[in-house]
Parts: structure tokens; sequence; C-alpha cells
């Protein structure tokens, strides 16, 4: 059977009916389940929106086959699978070329095609540019949806098959959901694929002149990166030159310049992560201590999943008005796609890219401290996100009650436009999607609703003590360094032992005492998706207690499930493997469970803001014990009861002024003397 033929056999195919399955006889590289819009509504506990990464080329190929853009289809990473069809089905690739075949017979790219069954599908690897291609079937692929949505987070090992890519021996079934008669891509409408990409994006929330300098921004926007090879679904590394900061520090959330006051990250945003860009991917953290300067715009994100390693990429300044028009004119492109169009016309995401005036500053507005309102700057973050930041860029429980406040508010009152609040140390990062609600409209309404900001500091809050154990310097985090000194940066000055550097920064005497302030230390609960899944980002509530570190730089590549780390001012459990910056003084036990189940797992994640965590001790061994009593359902937490008064704990702490202002010189001493160590060597030029 001809290609031609196996075409034309579409129109003989029978409906989808859901009765088909698929052998997966290989998985290829990275083949896994994705949907649109993804995993959303779930950002503020650090659950990552997954979906597919090119998601223009999901939409087209679900589009070709007759499907509706939501359906779920397989993403493929640098080569495909093998797969036998047990019924008749309708098939299409898009995205990046690869080579494919039915029964030794080509399949041509962007057409329905019509399989038998028992033909086998092999799709090879990329020939030309571009990363990844989507197969869609008619009828989509049908898998169990979790929290909402049927796409794969490898990561987090839930969503898709069984959580993970597809392997030899799995067994997907065909879904019955159709929208529309199979039709090819008319010419001109398949999105172009190359080695050099100018991507559009937002300047903000966090650019210059507070963060890089006019001429750093400019130099941003103007070099030509070039793709890393160790980039994935999590995030697009960046190699260029070291960026132009305007500050020296940042302060007690890290000595690097990139570290902030842990915030929430827009999808898309270019996260510089110490000195190197990052741009954040679908299966990237919902919230992280770094500078974002720029973000990508809905309309262009597609082109992430296209960059390969080599690749080179220009990032494009545009203004909110362009960033509207490119996406409302995508979105009546892809509503008429595959109509032929005469004379044929370019659409939307082939259109040459040009900067469209100044790339500004990223701030919106900002209000004046008025009476008891402290400041409120309001930060553009993409096109799809507003960032409402409250007060000075200081570690302040007034200022994250406040913020608590308005999360409560916004979540009521903004409708069903609104997609997400997640809540950081002093801000909150606002989805909307840019249909019902638009990043103007969050802006204006939340303007008028200040007074949700009052005083705060009499309120009661539930709280709850968390009792978890935490094994000191464990075996896991050693790896990790080690990896990281062999795989990443071998003369960082925190290697290799992170908690050594941490007594040197914090000028104290011994690395027992570092141990001693940990498990004394009661940590506040402020956030959580710090580094995913239902992390927390947590800071001792007696300012005795807050060692101060600085960040990765750059962040690692590997962190062990359960890692707790200090970076600037907090604390962290990292909810699964993955990326990460944090200084590591030991693991402890799951702070999110897939099947919310077990004691104290009402939802998948444990914690709630405005916990207060306590350690205490354990072996490395028992620790392992822990975690599998954990994993059976059979671990029990000492967890109490209790509420959080702001007002209660600062004249608890109004006798210890001295002793405070003491702890705080001397760490700001060893804080000025690494600075200074790092600034001879180079390391902050």
């Amino acid at each position: 059977m001809t290609a031609t033929s196996l075409v034309e056999a579409v129109a003989r195919c029978p409906p989808a009916t859901g009765e088909g399955t698929i052998e997966v006889l290989a998985g290829g590289p990275f083949t896994t389940v994705q949907d649109v819009p993804g995993r959303v509504g779930f950002w503020h506990v650090g659950v990552p929106p997954n979906g597919p990464m090119d998601d223009l080329s999901h939409r087209l190929a679900n589009r070709v086959v007759g499907n509706s853009d939501d359906a779920a289809a397989l993403e493929l990473t640098g080569s495909g699978p093998t797969l036998r069809f047990t019924a008749p089905a309708v098939v299409a690739l898009g995205g990046a070329a690869m080579d494919a075949e039915v029964d030794g017979h080509p399949v041509p790219w962007w057409e329905p095609v019509a399989v038998e069954a028992g033909a086998v599908l092999s799709v090879g690897a990329v020939r030309g540019a571009g990363l990844r291609a989507t197969l869609a079937v008619r009828g989509g692929i049908d898998v169990a949806p979790y929290l909402g949505s049927r796409s794969t987070f490898t990561l987090g090992v839930f969503g898709g098959h069984e959580g993970r890519v597809l392997v030899a021996g799995d067994v997907l079934a065909v879904g019955a959901s159709t929208a529309f008669a199979p039709a090819p891509l008319p010419p001109g409408m398949a999105p172009d694929i190359g080695h050099a990409w100018d991507i559009g994006v937002l300047v903000g929330p966090h650019a210059a002149p507070e963060f890089l300098t006019a001429a750093g921004l400019d130099a941003l926007l103007r070099t030509t990166w070039r793709v890393h090879f160790n980039s994935s679904r999590t995030g697009v590394r960046l190699e260029g030159p070291r960026p132009q900061w305007a500050r020296h520090d940042g302060g007690d959330a890290g000595l690097h310049p990139s570290n902030i006051h842990d915030t929430g990250y827009a999808v898309g945003a270019v996260d510089l992560t110490g000195d190197q860009p990052v741009i954040l991917g679908p299966d990237g953290p919902s919230l992280g201590g770094f500078v974002c300067p720029a973000v990508v715009v809905a309309a262009e994100r597609w082109k992430l999943g296209q960059l390969a390693p080599g690749d080179t990429v220009r990032l494009m300044a545009l203004t909110s008005d362009e960033a509207e028009r490119r996406d409302v004119r995508r979105a009546e492109w892809l509503d008429r796609v595959t109509r032929p169009v005469e004379p044929v016309a370019r659409p939307t995401w082939n259109a040459v890219l040009r900067p469209d005036g100044a790339a500004g500053t990223g701030v919106l507005a900002r209000d004046e401290p008025d009476g008891d309102l402290p400041e409120i700057t309001y930060r553009r973050a993409g096109d799809r996100f507003l960032l409402v930041e409250l007060g000075p860029m200081a570690l302040d429980l007034d200022l994250r009650l406040r913020v608590h406040a308005l999360d409560r508010w916004a979540v009521a009152n903004l409708g069903p436009g609104l997609v997400d609040a997640t809540a950081g140390v002093r801000s909150l990062l606002l989805q909307v999607d840019g249909r019902r609600l638009t990043v103007a409209g969050a802006l204006a309404a939340v303007r008028e609703a200040v007074g949700e900001l009052a005083d705060v500091s009499a309120r009661a809050f539930p709280s709850r003590i968390v009792h978890l154990p935490l094994s000191w310097d464990d075996p896991a985090t050693r790896e990790a360094i080690d990896r990281y000194m062999h795989g990443v940066r071998a003369d960082a000055p925190w290697c290799p032992w992170n908690i050594e550097f941490i007594r040197r920064i914090n000028g104290l005497g011994s690395v027992a005492e570092v141990e001693r302030i940990v498990f004394d230390a009661s940590y506040l609960v402020l956030g959580l998706g710090d580094v995913y899944l239902g992390a927390p980002v947590a800071t001792p509530l007696d300012p005795r207690h807050r060692l101060v570190t600085t960040k990765y730089n750059p962040a690692r590549t590997w962190t062990p499930e359960n890692a707790v780390g200090i970076g600037g001012a907090y604390l962290c459990i990292y909810g699964m493997e993955g990326p990460g910056g944090y200084q590591f003084v030991g693991r402890t036990v799951q702070v999110w469970n897939r099947a919310a189940a077990g004691p104290h797992f009402e939802d998948p994640w444990l914690l709630r803001p405005f916990d207060q965590l306590r350690w205490f001790p354990v072996s490395a061994d028992e620790l392992l014990e822990q975690r599998a009593a954990q994993e059976h359902g059979e671990l029990r937490l000492r967890i109490e009861e209790t509420s959080f008064v702001l007002a209660d704990q600062q004249r608890a702490l109004e006798g210890c002024r001295d002793e405070i202002e003491a702890f705080r010189a001397r760490q700001s001493a060893a804080f000025d003397e690494e600075r200074r160590a790092w600034a001879e060597s180079g390391e902050l030029a």
C-alpha cells in the first residue's frame, strides 16, 4: 500500500469507536501522553501544567485527524516509537520531521493516514531541524485523568500511562470522541522549524533598572543565545554572556544578585538561575527564588518544544498589545486551519517576528504606601500572569499574611477567568486565561481591592505543628553534590560539603552549631510548590534561627526526592527528584502522596500555608524505614492543631532583641567576607 492510497483510505475508515488499542513494541527515547491545556489549577501547590511542549503541533495534528484540540496525543522526543494497531485507526504526524512508515510504506507529515488492524507504525529519528513531534490518533489516547488532565508528568510519576514514558509491552486504549472530519493541512500551514529561532517575550517581571542594568537588559535581548545540551521539558538552558546586574546581592534572599524572595514563576519565564538563563517549560517549577527579566508570550511558547541542543535563540521584546494581537490571530487561524486558503496566506506562527517598541521595565503600576497599607508593585509576567508584590524586598511575616488575605480575595472575586493564584513570600502571582480575564483586567480589579490588605497581625490563622524526621547530612544529598561537581561545576564554593558552606557564610563556629540551630527552629510554611509538588518554602519564626545562604549557580540538574535545603533565609523540602539550588542539610519523608492515601493525606499534598515544621533526628537507615512505612500508608506523624498570631510571636521576641541583633551582625560580617572572597575570585564579576 502506498502513502497516497493510505491517505485515500481515510474515507473508508470506520469512525472512532473507542474499542481499539495500540500495542507498544518499542517506546522510543521519550514518548509520553500529553493533552491541552494540561493540568491547570494546581500551580499554587507546585503542580506544573505539563501538556505538550509544542502545543501548536499538538493542536494541528489533532485537527488533521478530526479531534478537538484538547484530545490526548503522543509527544515524541528525538525519535519515535513502534506501535501495532489492533483495530483500524486514523493517525497523523506533525512537528519535527522524523522518518516514519506503516508496514514499510512511508508516511506523509501533516496528513490523515489510515492504518489497518494489525498494521505497525514505526517512527524513527528526527531528520533535520527540531526536536519533538506529535502523533495524534482519531478519538484520542484514552488514559485516566489525574488532577483533571491526561498529561504525563514523569518527574512526579503521574498522569499519562503510569506516569512515565512508554516502553515495550504497554497497551494504550483509543478513545471515541471526535469533533471534525479528518483533513490534511493546506500548504503553508505547518509551522516552520529551523535551527535559528526568534522568540517573542514581554519584559518583566524583574528587569531593568532594579535587577539588570539598562545595558544588561539590552544585552539579554540582543544576544544570540545557544541552546545547552542539558535542556528538557522542565527548562531550556541558554549559553551566552553573564547578566549585567544592577545590584551586588539578593540580601537575605541570598548572596548572588539573581536571588530574590521566593515568588511564583510564569510558564515560559526566562529564569536567571545564578548567571545562566533557563526558559521554564511546561514541567517547570511554580515557585522559586530567582530573577526572571522576561517571559515568553503564550503564542510563542510552542517554539520551546522544538529547541534542540546547538540551536540559536534571540529574545524579541514585544508590547502587551502585540502579544494579544498575535494570540487572537493564532486562535483565528487554528479555528480554520484545515480549510484551504486562496491565495495561500502565512499563518501567525510563521510570520516574521520583529520587536515593536521600547522593552519597558515590566512594572505596570506602583501604589505608594498609604497609612497602614504598604507599597504595592504590579509587575507584568508575560501575557497570562500578573505579579503583585507587597512592601520592600525583605522577609516580613506581616507582608506574607497580607498576601494571604489578597489571595483569598482574588479566588473569591476574580471569577472563572482566574486560572490560579500562587502565593510567594511577599507576592501573589495571578494566572489568567486571557479571554474571560486579562492581565489588564486583573490589575484594575486588584488595585480596587487594596482594602483587603489591612492590618492582619492580630488575626488568628489556622496552623498545625508538624513534626518531621530529618536524616542530617543524608547520603543521598552527598551523592547529589558529587553529581553536581562531576557534571555541572567542580569549583563552586559550596562544594564539596554544603553544611560547611552554611557554617562559614553564617559565621558559626562549627557544623554542630548549624545542626543545633536547624533542630531548634520552628519553621513557618510561607508557600507550597517551591520546587514542585507541595514542597514548602518556610522560614524560622525566631530570627536567631534564620541561617542565610546563597543558591547554587548554576542550579543542580538532580536533587534527591525529599531532600531538605536552605536558600537565602528559607528552607525547602523537595517534593520529587529534579533540579534545584538550595544548600543541603539532610532528607526527610514524603510531603506529596500521589494517591492521597494513608494517614494525614486528605489531598496529595501534606502541608498547608502557616503550618509550623519542627525536626527530630533520625539515622539514614531509620529514615529509609520510615519512608517505606509511609509508602504503605503506615507512617503516623505527630501533628498538633494550633493557630498562628503574628502579634503574639512579635511579643515573644521583644526580650531577645539584643541577641537577635548580635546574631545578625555576626552573620552580616561573615556574608561580607564571603562576598569579598567571591569578588576577588571573579565569581560575581
